[in-house]
């Protein structure tokens, strides 16, 4: 075996249309466009959305809803991870600092704090926002918190 008797497998290859290529071909005239219409002509696209001249999906079904440009995202924590990296870490003070580089948030994120989970360490937390829950939980605790 060499390259110049390589050939693919059986059946995984096709040969082209060869299409507009004179009547002989069994593809020549109309070159399998059909008869007349915006379709058959060259330069032809159809419109984002065309449904054949049908009112369109997104004419048809009406407006709703709206993005408010006030509302604050906030990327959110349990007391549970808190918990888990202070233990990993002897942290006694867990800043936004050490959340991003613990991999919790990135660093043009904004954290809230959340209750879900418990914490049985007397550490100082500083985020952006606290709920109420994790921020009694936090000084149930011993421990204090800081809004940034």
């Amino acid at each position: 075996m060499n390259l110049s008797n390589l050939k693919p497998a059986v059946g995984s290859t096709k040969t082209r249309k060869r299409i507009g290529r004179g009547p002989g071909s069994g593809l020549g005239g109309t070159s399998t466009r059909g008869h007349k219409g915006a379709k058959s002509r060259s330069g032809y696209s159809r419109k984002i959305g065309f449904e054949g001249g049908q009112m369109p999906i997104q004419r048809r079904l009406p407006k709703f809803g709206f993005k408010n440009i006030n509302r604050v995202e906030y990327k959110a924590i349990n007391l549970s991870s808190l918990q888990q990296l202070a233990e990993a870490n002897n942290y006694t003070k867990i800043g936004f600092e050490e959340l991003v580089s613990a991999g919790f948030a990135s660093s043009s994120q904004l954290v809230k704090i959340l209750g879900n989970g418990s914490l049985n360490l007397g550490i100082e937390v500083s985020a952006h926002a606290f709920s109420k829950s994790a921020e009694a939980a936090i000084q149930a605790a011993g421990g204090t918190v800081v809004k940034l």
